[in-house]
């Protein structure tokens, strides 16, 4: 802490728009009114985002049966750590004028999107490693998310609004990369608490609601003010509208009985809003929308009930929260509708002053063309995809080193290795387990 107070001293500042020299700023840029700053347009986003990341994220990972404090309270620790370095990270990429980051608004904003990043590389991880780790892998992604970024959105210029290359596709690939160095041959010992029981799929449940209402805010947070922000709420919202009908209705399909399973409708209902965020300022269409969530609610609920077990059977890797299905596949198929809608982009459908706007087709890229543009999208799914492999498996193998207080194979997915937990509830857990196991005598 005493490190960031001293980096935020020396580097970090007010942007012009949240400094006291606002007033001076109004007058230099003709602006009549403290309702154009953009606190005004961009902080309700912000706030949405903000539950997102805190709320969001860490309840659905709560369905686990005994680690419902770590869920909750690593995911505070790792996103309150995160947002700082990111801060700086995000700040010396893109906001660094004559020696200083200048913050704002969408700069909070734009450390929550990275932040999410982690939260997504923890799904895969989690119940298996310790706070110190958890801690040294946000500090190494952190760092890599903002490399990546500054190559897809500055160097390749890209459009990716709700992240779906950024965000998903390199958070999950670096997180299923990180866990698969990290592979537990013995884990079975702990499988009973891989499992939930009803009160903490409920509370899982809660996380599922609060992402799915605010992914608009999420994937429209920083696009362009105006018709393209309208968009991508709007384009957010069908997808997510019919992801949900289409899990729902797989789910069904694929479980015994016709009985729904709560693993899908707590997470194949978000793919769509991960699958819609790169082309979500684009015009994409309400109907490609809907189209997009419906793919995605095959794609994540099937990859749940065939692709997981296959994973880890197979290839060794233990995806706690199936962030593959989630967020990993939905992300590289959000990057690919990117790609095919911006080369597909044309005057007749965005008028001239409309294609020039939604792809910034001016000053360096004058002459760029909507085929062009196309071709960066994709080039930006492949290097989020090396960026997450290669950059992983370096820091699975300094996580791997047996050091960073980690618990062993049969004390993982347990609140009690790291947490304070009340007696009734230990009592209660000693009830469920093996009736060999006793109760410490007080």
């Amino acid at each position: 802490m005493v490190i960031m107070v001293v980096l935020f001293g020396v580097f970090v500042r007010y942007n012009p728009e949240a400094d006291a020299h606002w007033n001076e700023e109004k007058k230099k840029h003709n602006i009549s009114s403290d309702v154009e700053n953009d606190f005004y347009y961009r902080y309700p986003s912000f706030q949405d985002v903000h539950v997102m990341i805190f709320v969001g994220f860490g309840f659905l990972m709560t369905f686990l049966q005994r680690y419902g404090f770590g869920s909750v309270g690593f995911n505070f620790l790792l996103a309150a750590f995160g947002i700082q370095w990111a801060l700086l990270m995000q700040g010396w990429f893109h906001s660094f004028h004559d020696g200083y980051i200048l913050i704002g608004v969408e700069n909070l904003i734009n450390a929550d999107f990275c932040v999410g990043s982690v939260c997504v590389a923890f799904g895969a991880i989690l119940g298996k490693v310790s706070p110190i780790q958890l801690l040294i892998m946000t500090l190494f992604q952190v760092t890599l998310f903002s490399v990546n970024e500054y190559i897809l959105l500055s160097l390749l210029q890209v459009k990716d609004a709700g992240g779906s290359m950024t965000i998903h596709t390199f958070g999950a690939y670096f997180g299923l990369t990180v866990t698969w160095i990290l592979y537990r041959p013995n884990l079975e010992q702990s499988k009973e608490r891989q499992s939930s029981v009803y009160h903490s799929d409920l509370f899982a449940m809660i996380g599922t609601l609060f992402l799915w209402m605010y992914w608009p805010s999420f994937n429209s947070a920083v696009s362009n003010h105006g018709d393209a922000q309208h968009r991508a709420a709007i384009n957010t919202y069908c997808s997510l509208a019919a992801c949900v009908l289409t899990s729902v209705a797989l789910s069904s399909a694929l479980q015994r009985k016709g009985k729904l399973d709560m693993v899908h409708i707590q997470n194949a209902t978000l793919a769509g809003g991960v699958a819609v965020g790169t082309a979500a300022e684009m015009m994409l269409m309400p109907y490609g929308s809907l189209i997009v969530g419906f793919i995605c609610g095959i794609i994540s609920t099937v990859g749940f009930v065939y692709l997981t077990p296959f994973l880890e059977s197979r290839l060794r890797i233990q995806d706690t929260c199936g962030i593959n299905n989630l967020h990993g596949m939905p992300g590289i198929i959000g990057g690919i509708v990117g790609a095919v809608t911006a080369n597909e982009a044309s005057i007749f459908v965005y008028g001239q002053e409309g294609l020039i706007k939604a792809f910034d087709f001016e000053g360096s890229k004058s002459n760029w063309t909507p085929r062009k543009q196309g071709q960066y999208q994709a080039a930006g799914i492949f290097v989020s995809l090396v960026m997450a492999f290669v950059g992983g498996a370096i820091v699975g193998v300094i996580l791997k080193f047996p050091l960073w207080g980690q618990a062993a194979d049969e004390n993982c997915f347990e609140d009690e290795v790291y947490w304070e937990v009340p007696e009734v509830e230990k009592n209660n857990s000693y009830h469920h387990e093996d009736t060999t196991l006793k109760p410490v005598a007080s």
